[in-house]
């Protein structure tokens, strides 16, 4: 496969590298989304890595309560139980942290992830150990009602803090209040009195609520991953498919542009032997070497003469529009002025017309400058516009040419004929390769369908523009534009006049 010249328009190559990124996140998102049947379990991974990232985000809040309360047991009670207890419920904090940070740095496959939560479960039971203790500590120095409600404040903030990251782990929280739970029970149990009471149905309360959220706050992030997970996985499919339509079409732009050069690079061959037909069967149709004795051959050298000259045109045609597409037209630019190139062309189909009794009539303005443009390209622009009007127009019909200024400056060639004219949903037909409208198919002078295709690349090349207006039964005008940085010096008068 060879790269694209500098003649040849550029094609958007996609990295191999990017197919393959984006074939692979496709794989992924179906394994995610249909190797697991339950939702949650299919996130199990994202979930966890979540939880690890909310303990590694806010671990100072859990320190600083048990600091705080610590601190203020130890002063109102003066218990150096404070201490102990503060001791224990850091170290378990702690060894949470440090496992969240393990689980952080390790790879964790599919296999691991159950040992990692299970590690997280246990590092919440022990949490929950922890703060249980808190209940068992005396305070000498505090009341029975204000006992209670130190311990509602506090535990309310310890149930607070831990349900913020318990959210994204399931039965993270519930396994956190257990041993809470079991020790307000016992200590209800043992001595049921009306503040241990209310403390139970306190903290029960609010364990109930918390856990209910932190169990809706769960669902919703998976519903959110599953989303995501959605999301991605579709916009890798689309990923994939773009990259292998723009595949498709580089393969096709480069089979386009290979043959194109092929029909370029034929010229020669195909024009060589077609000459030597043309030239022998034009010498038999004249007997220069001699008179034919047969009348019928002298009839089929005419035919043979006729066709060869049709195919040549054809074989030009084509020739001419594989040069364009394979960029290998080459614009052979010189000051060239458009009304001359215009008279020239008339002259030149004017026997075709007089042979149909039809009236050209052209209206150029003078004292034009010359345009920069290719003559021999400019005079096939014309030719092809002047011969189609003449071949549709009807007999005793009339073609206007004009040629003038635009207004921006540039310079047009518009040809009006009164023929049956075009329907408008075949305009873009008429203007394709081998395009042909009904009219061009139940005419008797049919073309190859290149006329139009070859002006609209012409007047590109120029940098310029081709517009075709027609109606049914009105007739059809083409107007061909070249911009104003063609034109050479206008004068002012000229400019005033545009």
């Amino acid at each position: 496969m060879s790269p694209p010249s500098d003649d040849t328009s550029t094609v958007d190559r996609l990295p191999r590298q990017r197919t393959t990124f984006a074939a692979n996140a496709v794989r992924a998102a179906r394994l995610r989304l249909q190797t697991f049947a339950s939702g949650a379990r299919g996130f199990e991974r994202d979930m966890l890595r979540l939880h690890v990232g909310s303990l590694l985000r806010n671990p100072f809040i859990i320190p600083a309560l048990i600091v705080l309360t610590s601190f203020a047991g130890l002063y109102i009670s003066g218990s150096i139980y404070f201490i102990g207890w503060a001791a224990f419920a850091m170290i378990a904090h702690c060894v949470h942290v440090a496992l969240a940070r393990a689980a952080h740095r390790e790879r964790r496959s599919v296999a691991l992830i159950a040992k990692w939560r299970l590690r997280l479960w246990l590092a919440q039971v022990t949490s929950g150990v922890g703060w249980s203790f808190f209940l068992l500590l005396p305070c000498s120095a505090c009341s029975a009602s204000n006992a209670t409600f130190v311990q509602s404040a506090v535990l309310l903030a310890a149930l607070a803090a831990t349900a913020l990251s318990a959210c994204f782990m399931r039965y993270g929280f519930l396994l956190f209040c257990l041993p809470i739970g079991v020790t307000l029970l016992a200590q209800t149990v043992a001595s049921p009195s009306p503040l241990r009471m209310g403390l139970f149905a306190f903290i029960a309360t609010a364990a109930v609520f918390l856990g209910l959220m932190t169990s809706r706050l769960y669902r919703s992030n998976v519903r959110l991953l599953t989303f995501q997970s959605e999301k991605d996985g579709l916009i890798a499919e689309l990923e994939v498919a773009k990259s292998m339509s723009d595949e498709a079409r580089q393969r096709a732009e480069e089979a386009n542009l290979a043959k194109s050069r092929f029909l370029a690079s034929m010229s020669h061959e195909l024009r060589t032997p077609l000459n030597a037909i043309l030239g022998f069967s034009e010498v038999m149709a004249t007997e220069v070497m001699g008179p034919l004795e047969n009348p019928v051959y002298k009839e089929y050298t005419s035919d043979i003469h006729r066709s060869g000259q049709h195919l040549l045109d054809l074989i030009n045609e084509i020739l001419d529009l594989s040069r364009i597409e394979a960029g290998k037209y080459d614009l052979q630019e010189d000051e060239i002025h458009l009304a001359d190139i215009t008279e020239d062309c008339i002259g030149m189909v004017q026997l075709r017309a007089s042979a149909k009794n039809i009236t050209i009539i052209d209206r150029m303005e003078t004292s034009m400058p010359p345009v920069f443009a290719d003559e021999k390209a400019m005079r096939q622009v014309t030719l092809n516009l002047l011969s189609n009007a003449v071949k549709f127009t009807p007999t005793g019909g009339e073609i206007s040419v004009k040629v003038g200024w635009t207004a921006g400056g540039g310079q047009y060639l518009a040809i009006r004929d009164n023929g049956p004219g075009i329907p408008q949903e075949e305009i873009p037909v008429v203007l394709s390769a081998f395009g042909q409208g009904s009219i061009a198919i139940k005419s008797a002078e049919q073309g190859t369908g290149l006329g139009l295709p070859i002006v609209q690349a012409i007047l590109s090349k120029h940098g310029g523009q081709f517009m075709l207006k027609s109606q049914l039964r009105k007739g059809t005008e083409a107007i061909a534009i070249l911009p104003r940085e063609r034109v050479l010096l206008p004068s002012p008068g000229q400019r005033q006049s545009a």
